[in-house]
Formats: C-alpha cells, structure tokens, sequence
C-alpha cells in the first residue's frame, strides 16, 4: 500500500518544476538544479555562491542574496510537518509538454456559436444578443489561437469582451458557464482591489495569478483561459480631482498591456512578489479578457446625447421619449463611456461591446423554473430527499418574481425571498414524517395565511 501511496507522490512530483531553495526560480529559468539531502534543491549559481562565501570568509550565510524561509507561510506546509523543506504544490510550477507530447489546439476542439449559444441557454434564461455575441466573440478568439499556433501570416486582433448591464443580470454567470462549457481555466478578479504598483492593494498581475492557480499552475493551459475582471466601472477616471487617482485611471492604464497582449511576471501560488516567491512568465496575447460592469449613471449619458440629436422641427426628441425606455443601454457608444470616464485606449482594446437588458417579470418566473440548475428544483429535489413533494402555484412565483422587481437586485433577489420563506418549511417538515406534500402559496408569501399541506394517503 506504502508501495503505491509513493508511486503517486512520485508521480505527482515529476509533473512540476524543481525550485531553488534559495532564490526560488524554476528549472526553466535557473537550469539543472542540484538535490541536496531533505529534497531540497539548489541552482548552480546558488550553490556557487555558497561555495565562495565558505572558502572566502567561513560559512557566512548573509553573503546568500536571500534566505529561505524569510516570506514563506508556514501554514501552507501540512500540520505538524513545518520541518520538512518540500515546497508545498501550490507553490510549484508545472512543466511545459515537449513539442511532441503537447496537443495542438485545432477546429474540431471549438464549438460553433450556435453550439455554444444552446449549451448556454440551458442554464440562462433571456439575454439572447448578449448569448449571441459572446458565442461569435468566444469562437473567433480560439480561431485566432489556432492561427497564431500554427504561425499564419495574417495576423487577427484579440477580441476581448466589454459586458454592460444592470446588477443581478447575469454578466458574472454567463462567464461562469462559458468557462464550464469550453473546459478552460477561468479566474475571475475584482476591479476594486486592483491599484496602481507601488500602492496598497493588488497589482495587476495578481490577475494573470489568480487564472494560473485556477490552471494548477500549467502555463500553456492558463494561456488559452478566461480571465472575468468584474466592477470595471468602479475604475473609471474620477472628476473633479486633484489627487493621484491610483485606483482609478492609472488601473486602466496598467491593464492595457495586459489586454493587448505582453509578457508578464508572475508569483505562483501568492499574489505577492517578494524573495522567496516562485515566479514564472505568461504571455497574456492568447488569454480572453472579459470586462463586466453595472455603469450606474450610464443611462442618463445615453439619454442627454439622445436628447441632444435634434431638438427642433420634426425629427426632434420630447424630452421625456427615452425616460420609459426598458433596452435604453443598447444604444451605448463609446463616446458614452468616455463620458463616464472610461479611457479611450482602454475600451480600444475591448472591440466587442456586449450589453445586457434588465430582467422582467416574465423573465424572472422563467428564471425560477427553467435552468437545469433553477431555485425550484433545486428546493424539489431538497425536499423529495425528505419524501415530500413541493409544488409552487403559479401566483405564488408571479408575487415572487415583482417581489424580486421591487427589490431591485435583478435575479440575485430570487434566492434571498425563497430562503426568507422557506426556511420555517425546511425546519419542520422532518419532525413528521406523515407529511406528503407542501404546497406555497400566494397568500402564505403575502403572510395571510400557511402553507398547504398535504398528509399521506
């Protein structure tokens, strides 16, 4: 047993690149390292200063450039083992496939946009020319992936993705199940941590970081993931300002190589640099970015520009026609963003401008019955492990979707007023086991009355 438990160790070994203890670079940049006793393991260079600290002035360990175990967190090291020198795997970096071992990405492994966009409507409900666009969008990126691997001579630029649309919309989800679709990496970061280098906060590298974790820390598949950078608006330039704006338009200044496409340095495992942190280089010019926001405000841009298009004789627009306007961030352009204070080289290098419609009524009771993954059957399938049978009237999911509406946090509200009302439901129905079924009605959620319950037999 001890036998095969050490095959696997073994085996789980050779798949990762030996680091130098001391000054933490990987094989593929130190070259051939030497182990020492313990596993721990030295590059030449290292170990060539060892050797002239000793011969020169004793053993004088500070003339090492660094010392191991100075920024390490031991609590990455499993309980009771803080002695052993084996950097944990978190920390390690996997080892590139030889040319002839690695598989080439070709058009049989890309689904069609068609094929995208109906595996896609199994799990979100509405939003058809947001599903649409990133299905083309999707397609054309791993299009260009395969041309720039097989090295062809024209040259298509990175269709990056800008997703503008209210809260609870699903912006966030529908690249949650894209990602789960294609079988790629996906990371997804918060535009509100991001600052400028040199400022409290992450830089932005900790980005690409975070999709190389989510990669098991295997560069080539991290260069084909998805990176989700959400809160995009909350970066945009601030007005009136006298202050160095370094969560703001100096962020978006430093994501532009990043979207472009550039070569970057990042720590494996941490998302801080120091010392003694790994670091390995990812080329980001294969990496699709997608940028999600709510833009609160965007509405009232679009509708002044509208506004301002012809203001008299016949052609001219009342100044109340776009207030009731339910799809009114269709019509955005760049220069609305801009005016909301999104540089322009920043949103040059997101072509593909996605937006998404606020949820209606009939959207939402949709929502709530339809996903292979919806609330109801997920609640059913909770109580029928209980052997009981839970049925929500049609007036009952009406209430609850202009609840949701009146709530104003889109589809988000859904799961807050089905768990504010079923959690009594889940509490009591297992101290009696002669209940057959519970029916939720209108007026129990209106709080005139229960539930309506049904014995067995």
């Amino acid at each position: 047993m001890e036998d095969r438990q050490d095959k696997r160790d073994d085996g789980a070994q050779d798949e990762y690149e030996k680091i130098c203890y001391v000054c933490r670079r990987p094989e593929s940049k130190a070259g051939p390292m030497i182990t020492m006793p313990g596993g721990m393991n030295f590059c030449h260079d290292c170990m060539q200063r060892a050797f002239d600290s000793v011969s020169k002035n004793g053993l004088d360990l500070s003339k090492l450039q660094n010392m191991p175990y100075m920024n390490l967190n031991l609590s990455d090291f499993p309980a009771g083992n803080q002695q052993n020198t084996e950097i944990p795997l978190k920390n390690k970096i996997k080892k590139k496939k030889d040319a002839a071992e690695k598989k080439p990405l070709t058009m049989k492994d890309i689904p069609a946009p068609h094929r995208i966009k109906e595996k896609l409507d199994e799990y979100v409900i509405g939003q058809e020319r947001a599903k649409k666009a990133i299905a083309v969008a999707v397609y054309n990126h791993y299009k260009r992936v395969i041309l720039e691997e097989e090295k062809d001579e024209t040259e298509i630029e990175k269709s990056n993705i800008l997703m503008i649309g209210p809260t609870g919309s699903g912006k966030t989800y529908l690249v949650r199940t894209l990602a789960r679709l294609l079988d790629v990496p996906l990371a997804i970061a918060d535009a509100t941590s991001l600052t400028e280098a040199g400022y409290i906060g992450d830089d932005i590298e900790s980005v690409v970081s975070k999709l190389l974790a989510a990669a098991d820390n295997d560069v080539e598949r991290a260069e084909h993931g998805i990176i989700f950078i959400d809160e995009i608006d909350k970066i945009a330039k601030k007005k009136n300002t006298t202050t160095r704006d370094v969560s703001g338009e100096s962020v978006q200044q430093e994501l532009l190589k990043l979207l472009e496409g550039s070569q970057v340095d990042v720590p494996v495992g941490s998302n801080q640099k120091n010392a003694l942190t790994p670091m390995t280089t990812v080329n980001t010019s294969q990496i699709l970015f997608i940028c999600g926001g709510a833009f609160p405000d965007l509405e009232e841009i679009i509708k002044e520009r509208l506004r301002q298009k012809s203001s008299m004789g016949f052609n001219a627009h009342l100044k109340d026609e776009f207030d009731e306007d339910p799809d009114i961030l269709s019509r955005v352009t760049t220069a609305d963003l801009r005016a909301f204070g999104m540089i322009p080289e920043f949103l040059g290098r997101l072509p593909v401008l996605v937006t998404l419609q606020s949820l209606t009524e009939e959207t939402l009771i949709r929502i709530l019955k339809e996903p292979k993954n919806a609330i109801l059957k997920q609640y059913t399938r909770l109580l029928s492990m209980d052997e009981v049978k839970l049925v929500f009237e049609d007036d009952a999911l009406r209430w609850i979707a202009q609840e949701a509406i009146r709530r104003q946090t889109g589809a988000r509200a859904l799961r807050a007023i089905i768990e504010e009302f079923m959690l009594d439901i889940m509490y009591e129905i297992p101290k009696d086991p002669d209940i057959g079924s519970v029916v939720i009605t209108r007026s129990y959620l209106e709080k005139n009355g229960g539930p309506r319950i049904e014995m067995r037999g």
